[in-house]
């Protein structure tokens, strides 16, 4: 089981979706609005607020907290707190802190600028980072794709 402030790394199809675990067997998630879209897993929330920020593709990006069975569906995850050897973090209680007191907001979704990853990191380091986005900037968009295939076959 993940302990407070950990940063759960979810492997989708083509891509990997972030979370912050808040305790109770919940996490934290900037997922968009209507499920498991290119850079979500879930919709459902235990908030009902919400605060516009704007949208960068048109389609809401929201906040949420859901239990950790819920974000990872058949997925498999791993605690993944890599950045650590590279930036100090909040304590656990902080980060906690500060991932449930965005529940509900609805903030700008950029898979480039501002993706599940970014807000992952901004929770624990206080540092808007995503190795995801950099690599697909890196490779015209292909790095899901490769990185999948990467891991589900074996080249010689």
């Amino acid at each position: 089981m993940p302990e407070l402030g950990d940063l759960i790394e979810i492997f989708r199809l083509f891509y990997q979706h972030w979370a912050v675990y808040v305790g109770g067997g919940f996490v934290v998630h900037f997922v968009q609005e209507g499920g498991s879209g290119f850079s979500s897993s879930s919709s459902s929330s235990s908030s009902s607020s919400s605060s516009s920020s704007g949208s960068g593709d048109g389609k809401g990006a929201f906040v949420r907290k859901v239990k950790l069975r819920d974000a990872v569906e058949d997925s498999d995850w791993v605690v993944n707190n890599s950045l650590d050897h590279k930036y100090s973090h909040y304590s656990p209680e902080e980060i906690v802190r500060r991932a449930r007191a965005k529940v509900g907001e609805k903030l700008r979704y950029d898979l480039i600028d501002y993706n599940c990853e970014h807000f992952a990191n901004e929770m624990r380091y206080g540092v808007k980072e995503s190795s995801q986005a950099l690599r697909t900037v890196a490779t015209g968009g292909l790095a899901g794709p490769l990185s999948w295939l990467g891991s589900k076959f074996k080249f010689n």
